[in-house]
């Protein structure tokens, strides 16, 4: 299985921290019965947050007319919603909720140039809130698709603070190329225009790269 980068700090720093555990549960302890359960606790702990930062291995569904989902999880918002922020009028707005036990890397959804970027610091309430995608800490990105402006938006979750976003403004893209990563539980949304032809219905579970979330003409 393979870890993303994203990981490899936390890892190595886990590695550390429980290894002096260990010699900890060795030399001051030493019930041999509670170094044997510390270990195997340990190493269950370890091996769930490799799983976490888990890369899977997909081949993206490359179509120009179609939106795919940039995150794995649930759809729990569709709707029609005023986006504020850079579009400045109604869109179709469609949320994915990423939990724990998702793979946490986040995808563009189309493919051309990346026309906006912004990290803005905020809250942490619960990811599914309805307010989490104007409150909580969140990174925008408007990607410019043949003269369509599509905007999907990373939020962090009440467990989630930290989010990883490497669009930069004037960047072209691919379709299915990754955006980012957010840690430990967050949601994806996605602004899409008023004609977007919606794939999906709410509580479908959609795959990163591989679920067609509307089409677009």
């Amino acid at each position: 299985m393979k870890t993303h980068r994203e990981g490899y700090k936390l890892l190595n720093i886990t590695t550390v921290l429980f290894l002096l555990i260990m010699v900890a549960l060795r030399w001051w302890i030493g019930i041999e019965w509670l170094l044997w359960l510390g270990g195997a606790t340990l190493l269950v702990i370890y091996f769930m947050m490799m799983y976490f930062f888990r890369v899977p291995s997909r081949k993206p569904v490359s179509d120009e007319k179609a939106v795919i989902a940039p995150a794995d999880g649930t759809i729990v918002i569709i709707e029609e919603t005023e986006e504020n922020e850079y579009l400045k009028c109604k869109c179709m707005q469609v949320s994915i909720f990423m939990s724990i036990f998702n793979v946490h890397i986040n995808w563009f959804p189309v493919s051309g140039t990346v026309e906006y970027q912004r990290h803005h610091h905020g809250k942490y309430m619960v990811a599914w809130h309805p307010k989490s995608s104007e409150k909580n800490e969140r990174t925008t990105i408007v990607v410019n698709h043949h003269g369509k402006k599509i905007l999907f938006r990373q939020i962090a979750g009440y467990i989630a603070r930290r989010i990883v976003c490497y669009a930069k403004e004037g960047m072209p893209v691919e379709q299915g190329q990754e955006t980012g990563f957010i840690k430990f539980g967050s949601r994806v949304d996605l602004f899409l225009p008023l004609d977007a032809a919606i794939n999906v219905k709410l509580g479908d579970k959609v795959k990163g790269t591989q679920t067609v979330i509307a089409r677009i003409e």
